[in-house]
């Protein structure tokens, strides 16, 4: 079986990873930036976690191997499955067969008519200044459904739907469904709801004008100037996943999002900030906490402190430096 690894964690882990699969008589090929060179592979395996992943097959534009996420011990991972003290089970998994392949559908996005990355989770267009109104038009298929002022809108897959899209009021969706979800947010329109439309649907937003120039965000990170219109269309290729686990995985995931959602209104709203601002971002430091939810520092650490006793949030020593702990999801 021939391997091509991707590495997003420390150099160390690299080699140490590189170890265990020439230890088990794989042919590994270490890759840095020549995504092409994965069409010779049969598996390709990606170092850090989900993010690892998302970049992954941001890069990667056109058809892939089935892809194995690889999270660092004491993390958690829902696109990743596989801790790296377990990578020896896992791949003798891969050689015997034990596996299955999930294709999970990306969307493929076009800025101002210019193509860019496909994401895998959502596409979100939002002013660039919070707390600011943007109007747009939203088309499906060229017909015209609605004329709008929101805080923005937000696009996602099923496996997008339980992150951002879910915290804006979308609903949750099994990610086998063949469906995108549109949320518009906070809309000034109260009787404006999320649509769920197949995923064969050109959606485009149109004419987006604000006071504030607006960004068409891809998968929580890269942000990118628009003009005037963002459309989205199924993406040629999807994602393919190696999945090691059982199907019922993402509707327990589901389960845990829907008592946590019910728990959230109980919860004091710093910590609903930082918990969403987790779910969001993923692993961060608590002076990345105050940088992200402009809460005061004393706040986030009450917050923190909130989470960790409820079993929202745990704690880790940073790799980069052990003075520093890193703060996620438990869930």
């Amino acid at each position: 079986m021939r391997v091509a690894l991707l590495g997003e964690l420390s150099d160390g882990m690299l080699s140490q990873v590189k170890k265990t699969l020439d230890s088990m008589g794989l042919q590994t090929l270490v890759m840095k930036k020549q995504y092409a060179t994965t069409k010779d592979a049969d598996v390709v395996i990606v170092l850090g976690g989900d993010r690892g992943l998302l970049h992954y097959f941001h890069q990667m534009v056109g058809d892939s191997p089935p892809v194995l996420g690889i999270y660092e011990s004491d993390s958690t991972g829902f696109l990743a499955q596989i801790e790296t003290k377990n990578l020896d089970i896992a791949i003798n998994r891969l050689k015997s067969g034990d596996f299955s392949v999930n294709e999970v559908t990306r969307i493929g996005v076009k800025v101002d008519g210019k193509e860019v990355e496909p994401v895998l989770n959502d596409v979100a267009i939002f002013p660039s200044k919070s707390a600011t109104l943007m109007e747009h038009k939203l088309k499906i298929n060229g017909e015209d459904v609605w004329h709008d002022n929101s805080d923005g809108v937000i696009i996602s897959t099923p496996i997008g739907s339980t992150a951002y899209s879910m915290s804006a009021g979308g609903p949750m969706v099994l990610p086998k469904a063949k469906v995108f979800v549109i949320v518009s947010v906070s809309s000034v329109d109260v009787t404006r709801r999320p649509l769920v439309v197949p995923d064969d649907t050109l959606v485009e937003i149109n004419d987006v004008t604000s006071r504030y120039h607006c960004e068409v965000i891809l998968d929580g990170g890269e942000r990118l100037r628009v003009r005037k219109s963002l459309e989205c269309l199924k993406h040629q290729f999807p994602a393919r996943l190696v999945n090691l686990t059982e199907d019922s995985v993402a509707t327990s995931l589901i389960a845990k999002k829907v008592r946590l959602a019910e728990d959230l209104l109980g919860m004091p709203p710093s910590a609903k900030l930082v918990l969403k601002t987790l779910e969001y971002e993923g692993p961060l430091s608590q002076k990345e906490l105050v940088s992200r939810s402009m809460l005061p520092e004393r706040t986030v650490r009450l917050a923190l402190s909130y989470l960790l006793d409820k079993g929202y949030v745990k704690k880790k020593v940073s790799l980069r430096d052990a003075r520093q702990r890193i703060y996620e999801l438990k869930i």
